[in-house]
């Protein structure tokens, strides 16, 4: 699919705010606020933050097929839990890295299939996916305002 709004140049990495619900060795617990969200992700990297403070990083899923949808709204599932399946639109992307750049309930960065390409996804669009076990967050900024 080829658009003058193409997800093949790279973008600033989408970033998401929340609360740091519950922390351990191997997940953390993300509180996404004005939700009832709670996003249990693989920390990458050093993760200082304590439970409660007010976190800011960046989301990343590896998607299974992503498929453009003709509608529907913006979701991550479950609620509770590991992501397993996300919806969103398409706003940016890497062609270098093969990454979409998915606002859903909150942005996630989607590293797609090799079978699959950014560039032939269009910002805009609406697109849906199944998602890997292994979500990861890591930590860009930490609010230390509890």
């Amino acid at each position: 699919m080829s658009s003058s709004a193409s997800a093949a140049a790279p973008a600033a990495l989408p970033t998401v705010t929340g609360r740091l619900a519950d922390k351990s060795d191997d997940r953390i617990v993300l509180s996404l606020p004005g939700t009832d969200y709670r996003l249990h992700l693989v920390p990458r990297g050093s993760l200082e933050a304590q439970v409660g403070q007010r976190v800011t990083g960046v989301i990343r899923v590896k998607a299974k097929r992503v498929d453009v949808v003709p509608s529907g709204g913006r979701y991550i599932e479950p609620v509770f839990g590991r992501p397993r399946r996300v919806q969103g639109r398409v706003i940016g992307g890497d062609v270098q890295t093969n990454t979409l750049h998915v606002h859903a309930a909150a942005p996630v960065i989607a590293q797609l299939m090799p079978s699959q390409k950014a560039a032939n996804f269009a910002v805009g669009q609406l697109v849906s996916f199944d998602v890997e076990r292994g979500a990861t967050f890591e930590l860009e900024q930490t609010d230390t305002q509890a």
